[in-house]
């Protein structure tokens, strides 16, 4: 069945690459139909990928083949939640690892320039607290750091 809204995310001409990465990293993920071209088309021929269907950790999603008319930039990202250190770590780990670039307060890209959040869940539960100064606090530690340090937050936190 064809879900009511998609995620369409514009790659050069390697959309197919990309989901069949995001499936082996995030979990809930998958790959399913490959769309490839009926015939020749201006920047292409008949047979080559056009679009890919795929799910990120339970988002339906679109990867368009699209050429190198527009590029990925962070006014859109995933944001994944991650419940630990070994999750959070895994899960940069895997983007930054396969080509990927760091960036702050969790933010990294995979090589395809999509941009993702590995956000913990203690960060959102320190930052959205009753108490707001143990939440000024976590946001401190986490204006400091590129991967998110669970320990930290959690001491930061704590006071």
């Amino acid at each position: 069945m064809i879900p009511k809204n998609t995620i369409c995310i514009w790659y050069d001409s390697e959309a197919v690459e990309a989901a069949n990465f995001y499936a082996k990293t995030f979990p809930d993920s998958s790959v399913g139909i490959v769309m490839r071209a009926p015939g020749d088309y201006p920047s292409g021929k008949e047979g080559d990928v056009l679009t890919v269907e795929f799910t990120v950790a339970g988002i339906p999603c679109v990867g368009l083949n699209g050429g190198p008319h527009f590029k990925q930039t962070q006014a859109f990202s995933f944001q994944i939640a991650t419940d630990d250190q070994a999750e959070t770590d895994r899960l940069w780990n895997a983007i930054v690892g396969n080509g990927g670039k760091e960036s702050e307060c969790g933010w990294c890209q995979d090589r395809w320039g999509v941009s993702w959040q590995i956000t913990p869940r203690v960060l959102t539960e320190a930052v959205t607290g009753t108490d707001r100064a143990a939440a000024k606090r976590a946001f401190e530690a986490m204006m400091t750091m590129r991967k998110i340090d669970v320990a930290a937050i959690e001491a930061a936190r704590r006071g």
